[in-house]
Order: structure tokens, then sequence, then C-alpha cells
């Protein structure tokens, strides 16, 4: 951003709805923050986030170190935990842990030892020095998950694409929901500290801009944090204090104006949101080298003797801060883990603080009294009122009291952020928030089941082909004995069985072999009882099948088969060629799927890649050595044209040079140690082709005019329109690569004029900013000539077909939807049991649909004819 935007006043946004609710944060908020309690017996669950609970990396009876790491991340969307303290491991086992629901899940119970003893720490307080990449595991291995949410793992959002481009990275600092001061505590006391947490973000996520937004109730904090970033280039924004503004749509909204899609994520529109909790996180995680073992936990409510914010070991019990902060005993309030609006009572005083537990309630009824009872419904549309999300709590209600969970979906019921603002305003005191989250899990109970379906319908398919191959197998067995006996009845006759029968047999062995497998893979991964069964067949199966190979190998061994006729042998060799190069390339994206998800036995699928692309390469020198042997038709000697000759190489030669030059960047992105060599390999691949290209240059100028051929019997054809759009695809993809190459680059050089700036080296500055801007204008010309053959086939589209593109996808789309809705009004008169109606919308649906079928072919047909299809 330019100074003078910076300086000029931002202009203020709001989202809809939103409620006013009293603050009660005075009771906390006067006071420093206190160390915790170290309690006797910390409680780990392996599920503190979103997404797969962690794996146990030790046993009961271990000893650990404080700070060790105790349960690894088992997927992408997972992170690790680590040991709060030092002490052993007591249990393993289901404990009441932090959820609505108060039932049991499974936890690592740690023993504390009172020693409180650190395992060895890595700091990395030269954070620019580390490679993004690196530096973004170094994140997730300490076991960060968003403070402020739902627990997202930080990593996934901090991961973008090269190609990404950030606008605004926004720090969360909002806190609006009652009684909560965490936040308002951390930026009051560490505000150089969350400022370095900010400008490790920063560099990951190399937005254009960066923002704190804190509602302006907090004047301390403010003053704080804009006296911590001042030269730094971060901006404090004040926010209108409404509740909830702190929703991560919501606050984008507000802050940028922006809307997220339903169903999509912030980064999908240029923008990254943090929690300042989290920026804290990664301070300490990187600068310091600690993991997430302790968070700032809010003690509030009028049965807390000394209310105020604890930093407080993950996996204390809620009772240990009970006590801590005096609350009488027994306690005969309300317990609350998070706020009034979003947060849930606790059952089991002995449930843990996790990762995400920003504030513990203990009040009594007459400051939170229960809920008043339930009554009908009114009508009066206050919830639809106030709702941040511009939903329909009424409907969403409704469906989701009638079990209609479909319908709900249909009404965007996953969209709905829980916020609670509906119940708040219901005058007849509906739980609201409490069905929504019933039809929620209602949704994924259905998904899940289907999925279950799925793969049940899989592993009948596999077994039913599994029998299918069997029975042929045995066939070919039975007909090899049968050949073997004639064999040994007339052993003057001709061999057999014969070749081309072996290798049928071997092929139908081999596609029996690779059915067992998968249908062994599957039944390990859905934990099936006839896993080993079928792991043991599949191992019968590749003995077979190498038996057959082994007599293959001897029949051709033993003399030549008859050859059969040349015009049928190459066809043949073609099509395995094809089959064998299509399942090589399915292994290697099923190797690289299952490389991604950390899922799936990685070395069996290795290896079955490398054994695909041996056979693969072995046909395709079968087929090169028949077509060598193939009977040459004789013709007239054609003279060799010297040019045409040249602008082969020279094609070749370009070619090598440009592979060689992406290897060259590769290897200066990656750090190799060879890029020196792969450098001067790229300026000898260079000169090669500026030598083949003057050598073409004289041949053309020396070339004899060449005499007109002998007129064909039939003209051949012109050079077509497809000639032309396959060039120009091929343009379109050079220009998209140089693009984000270029992108990229600028990028990179972006950030190092950055450092450059506030290092103070001011004697490189110049240079750098040319080639930023040197950088940015090659990227915009790329773009720009990237949209002018976009722009041509578009007009080649509406040439082909007489409409545009962008009619074609509308027309599909208002295809697909009229099939949609025709299909709902079918639904509910199959419901209504009106059976002349059925039939009547049953053929509209069945006209409606091939007409939507046509649409979707005319718009795919157009876009593939004039290379968009990418």
């Amino acid at each position: 951003m330019s100074l003078l935007s910076r300086l000029l006043p931002r202009r203020q946004f709001d989202f809809h709805g939103g409620i006013h609710p009293p603050e009660r944060k005075a009771l906390s908020s006067a006071t420093p923050i206190r160390p915790g309690p170290l309690p006797a017996q910390l409680i780990l669950p392996l599920t503190m986030h979103i997404g797969a609970p962690a794996r146990p990396l030790v046993q009961v009876g271990d000893t650990v170190l404080k700070g060790q790491k105790i349960a690894e991340a088992s997927g992408p969307v997972s992170v690790p935990v680590h040991a709060p303290s030092s002490g052993v491991i007591s249990a393993i086992e289901p404990r009441p842990i932090q959820h609505p629901s108060g039932l049991d899940a499974p936890c690592i119970v740690l023993d504390t030892d009172g020693e409180d003893r650190w395992v060895a720490l890595h700091p990395q307080p030269d954070f620019r020095a580390i490679p993004r990449p690196e530096l973004v595991a170094l994140i997730r291995e300490a076991g960060i998950a968003g403070l402020g949410g739902a627990g997202f793992p930080t990593a996934i959002k901090l991961n973008l694409r090269d190609n990404q481009r950030i606008e605004q990275l926004i720090l969360n600092a909002v806190e609006c929901e009652p009684y909560i001061t965490a936040d308002d505590r951390l930026m009051r006391e560490r505000a150089p500290a969350l400022i370095q947490g900010i400008e490790i973000l920063r560099y990951l996520v190399q937005p254009a801009e960066t923002i704190v937004a804190i509602e302006d109730n907090k004047p301390d904090a403010i003053a704080a944090m804009r006296a911590a970033a001042e030269g730094t280039g971060i901006r404090i924004m004040t926010v209108p204090t409404k509740y909830p503004s702190g929703g991560e749509k919501q606050l984008i909204r507000l802050v940028t104006g922006k809307e997220v899609r339903s169903g999509g994520i912030p980064a999908e529109i240029g923008v990254v949101c943090q929690n300042i909790g989290t920026a804290y996180a990664v301070e300490r995680a990187v600068v310091h080298g600690e993991p997430l073992i302790r968070r700032i936990t809010t003690l509030t409510g009028e049965a807390f003797a000394q209310p105020g914010n604890v930093e407080t070991l993950i996996g204390t019990p809620v009772q240990a801060l009970l006590d801590f902060g005096g609350v009488a005993q027994p306690h005969q309030g309300r317990l609350i883990m998070g706020g009034p609006m979003m947060g849930f009572s606790i059952d089991h005083p002995m449930s843990p603080v996790v990762k995400t537990s920003n504030c513990i309630i203990a009040a009594p009824l007459t400051e939170l009294p229960e809920p008043a009872p339930e009554q009908a419904c009114i009508r009066c549309g206050a919830c639809a009122d106030v709702c941040p999300a511009e939903l329909l709590p009424q409907q969403l209600y409704w469906y989701s009291k009638a079990g209609e969970f479909d319908r709900a979906r249909h009404y965007n019921l996953l969209d709905c952020i829980e916020c609670g603002a509906c119940s708040y305003v219901c005058p007849s005191n509906i739980p609201l928030v409490q069905y929504y989250r019933y039809a929620k899990g209602e949704l994924r109970k259905q998904a899940a089941e289907h999925q279950k379906a799925d793969r049940a319908r899989e592993r009948f398919e596999a077994r039913t082909a599994r029998i299918e191959k069997e029975k042929a197998e045995k066939e070919a067995r039975r007909q090899a004995r049968l050949a073997a006996n004639r064999t040994k009845q007339a052993p003057d006759a001709a061999p057999a069985p014969s070749q081309a029968d072996l290798k049928k047999a071997v092929n139908d062995a081999s596609a029996a072999y690779k059915t067992a497998v998968k249908a062994a893979k599957e039944a390990e991964a859905s934990g099936a009882d006839n896993a080993m069964a079928l792991r043991a067949e599949a191992e019968r199966l590749k003995a077979h099948a190498d038996t057959l190979k082994a007599s293959l190998r001897d029949a051709k061994a033993a003399g030549p088969a008859a050859p059969p006729a040349q015009d049928e042998v190459l066809p043949a060799l073609k099509k395995a060629v094809a089959e064998a190069s299509a399942a090589y390339k399915a292994a290697v994206k099923a190797m690289k799927e299952a490389e991604a998800g950390g899922n799936g036995d990685i070395d069996t699928l290795r290896a079955d890649t490398e054994r695909l692309k041996a056979e693969a390469d072995r046909l395709k020198a079968e087929l090169r050595d028949a077509k060598a042997a193939a009977p040459v038709v004789t013709a007239a000697p054609v003279p060799e044209d010297p040019v045409a000759a040249l602008k082969k190489a020279v094609a070749e030669a370009s070619s090598a040079y440009k592979a060689a030059v992406k290897a060259t960047k590769e290897a200066e992105a990656s750090g190799d140690s060879d890029v020196d060599a792969l450098r001067a390999e790229a300026d000898r691949l260079k000169a090669d082709a500026d030598r083949l290209k003057a050598e073409l240059r004289d041949a053309k100028a020396t070339a004899p005019a060449t005499p007109p051929p002998a007129p064909p019997a039939a003209p051949a054809p012109a050079a077509t329109g497809d000639d032309e759009i396959e060039k120009r695809n091929q343009r379109m993809k050079a220009l998209k690569t140089a693009y984000n190459m270029a992108n990229k680059q600028w990028k990179d050089a972006a950030a190092a004029f950055e450092r450059a700036e506030r290092s103070g080296d001011v004697a490189g500055l110049d240079a750098l900013r040319n080639r930023v801007d040197t950088l940015r204008n090659k990227a915009d010309k790329a773009r720009a000539a990237l949209d002018v053959l976009v722009t041509e086939a578009k007009a080649g589209i509406q040439a082909r077909t007489g409409t545009d593109l962008k009619t074609l996808k509308l027309n599909a789309a208002r295809a697909e939807s009229t099939v949609r809705e025709k299909s709902a009004a079918l639904a509910a008169a199959r419901e209504a049991g009106d059976e002349e109606q059925i039939s009547v919308l049953q053929q509209e649906l069945a006209a409606l649909e091939q007409t939507a079928l046509e649409a979707a072919r005319t718009l795919k047909q157009a876009v593939d004819d004039e290379g968009l299809g990418e």
C-alpha cells in the first residue's frame, strides 16, 4: 500500500444483523495475567482441533519432559500434542472432554512430577532465514491450531500456493463475546511479542496489507498495539462494538467489504484471517522454540473470588482452575466453558482445558439463570433480523425439528456460525442453536453412512470381479493342462499350448492378482475381518501369475511360434502399450494421493508403480522391434531436405534448453547444491540452439528453388482451424507458465526489497526496486497477452455457436437449476401421493434433463473446440 492510502481514514463497512448484549468484561479485565496452577494430573484429549485425532506416541509408564511430543498428527488436517509439564504417563483411556455432549473421548493422562523439566528447545529468532515451507512445517509440528474459534490447524491456512495473492492479512482481536477478556489483557501486556508473531505471519503470507482489528471498547489494548506496531506498516483498526463481529466472515465483511461465498474460504477472495492469540503462539513456537502447551484463559463470573486471566497449561482440569480462583465448593450455579453466547455447560468439573478454551464462567443462578421453558414460535421474524449470516432461522428451526435435514441444508444450514444471536432475541425462548447443532450432527451422520455404503458397494464389486477373474483363471489353467497333455501324446506335433494362449493366461492371472490386491487394501483400510484371508489370496494369485510367466518365457526360449501376420501384431502391441501406460499413470496418481493423505501402503504402491513402468517400457521396446522388423514398402528414394532436418534439430535443441532453464530455476528455488552445474548446462544448450539457428538461416539462404511436386491423386487438405486452435492452446499454456513464474519472482523480489528496506541497506534499494518493477511489468505483459488469447478463444466460440461463452454458461446453469427445482416438485408430489401430478412432473423432468444435458454438452464442446478446457 502507498503511504497516502495508509494515512487516509479507512472506510467502515457493516454486516447484517448483530446484537448488543451486556458486556460484563470489567469482572476480569482489571487485573494482570497470572501464572496458572500446576495440577497433579493433566488430561490431554487427542481431539483438541478440527480434523483427525492425534495418534499417541507414548505408552503407560513412560516418563516425558515438558514440551515433548506425545501424540503425532494422523493426517493433513491434524496437529500433534505435547506434554505441558514433565512427569509419567499414567493412562491412555476415554475421559470426559470439552464437548456439549458430555461424552468421553480418548485422552493421554499425565501425572506431573512438579519439576517442570523442559525438553531441548530449538529457537529460531532469525525466522526470515528459514524457507517458508520449513517454517510452515515448524508451526505444524508445534501443534498450533486456531485459539479463537473451532481450532482449525494454523499451518493449513499458511500453506498457500505460489500463484495465490493475498491482499489482506487480518488479525482477529475483536473478542466480541461477553465476559471474555483473554485477548484484551494479552494485547495490553505482551504487544511487542504479538507484533513479532504478526511479522512471522506476514513473512509466510506476503499480504499487500496487514490489519489488526480491535473493538472500540478496548482503548488500552488499542494504544498498546499502536505503540508496538509503530514503523512496521501494520494497521491497527478499531471496529464498532457489536456481536458477533468476531466471526470470520463477519469480520472480513466489516474490515474489507468483501463477501465470502457460501461454502467458500477467505483465501478465495485474497484474505487470510488469524486470531491474535494464534499469533502469540506462533511467536513462542518460532522465536523461543516452545510448542503450544499453554494459553491465556479468562476466569470470570460472580462465583470467582479472584476473577482474572491466567496462563494455564493445556490439560488442566477445570476443577483445578475453580480452586485456584476461589470458587466455593460445591458450586451450585452454572459452569460454562467459553462465553455465554457460544459456550456450553460443563457437566463434569474434571473436563480439561484445551487449546480453544478461552474462558471459564462460574456464575450463580442469580447471574446466569437457567433458560426459560420453550414456547411455540410466534413467527415474529426477530431471529432473521439479527442473523449475521443472513439466513432464515425460522425455516431452519422448522426443518430441523421435523427431521427434514436435506431441506435445512438447502437453506444453507451449514453456513450457520452458531453465534446464538437468534436464541438471544427469541421471545418464545426457543433454543434455536441447539436445534441447528442437532441437525448438523445428523447431516454428518448421513454423510458417514453414505460413505460407508459406497465402500461396501466397492468391496462387493471387487469381490464379484475377483470371482469372475478366478473363473477365467481356472479355465485358462484347464486349457493349459489339456494342451500339455496333447503335447505329451503327440511329441512330433506343434508345441502346445501356444504362446498366444500362454500370453492370454498370463494377462488373466495378472488381472486377477491386481483385483485381489485392491480388495485386500480396501479390507485393511476399513478394518474388515477377512483382510488377512484376502491378502493370502492375493499372494497365491501372484505365485500363479509368476508360474505362468515362467512358462511363457520357457515357450519363447524353446522356439518361436509361427509368427502371426504383421498387420495383426502391430495393432495388438499398440493396444497393449496404451493399456500398460494407462495402468502406470493410474498407479502414479494413486501413489501421490496416498502420500498426500498419509494413508495406505505407500511402499506397496511405489513397488506396483515401478513394476507397471517396467512392463510399459518392455511393451514399448517390443513395439519398436516389431516396427523395425515390419516389411518396408519400397518407394522411389526421396532426397533428404537439409532445411527440414535443421528445423527439427533447432526444435529439439530449443526444447532441451527450455527444460534445462526450468530445472535450474527449480533448483534455485529449493536451494540445491548443483545450481551452478545446471546453469552451465543451460548455457551450453543455448549456445547449441543458437548455432543450429544460424545454420538454418544459412541453409535457407543457399537452398535451391524446390521444383513443384507432381500433382497428387487427391488434393491435400489445407491447414484447418483446429491447427490454429492447438497452436493458440499451446501459446496459452506457455503464457500461463510464464505468468506464474514471473509472478513468483516478483513476490520474492518484493520480499527481498522489504527486507533490505527494514535493514537499512540503502545502497541496494534502487537495484531491488528496479527488479521489482521489471518483474511486475513482465507478469503484467504475460497476463495481458494471455487475456488477448482468451478473448480470441471466446470470439471463436461465438463464431462457431452464434452465442457467447457467458450465455452458454448461463444456459447450462439455468437448465441444471430448473432440473433441481422440478426434482424437488416431484419429490413433494410423491410425498403428497398425487399420482396424476407425479406422472406429469416425471415427463417434464425427463424433457428438462435432456435439455440440461444438451446445454452441458454444447458448453463443453464449445470450450474444448477453442482450447479453453483447462
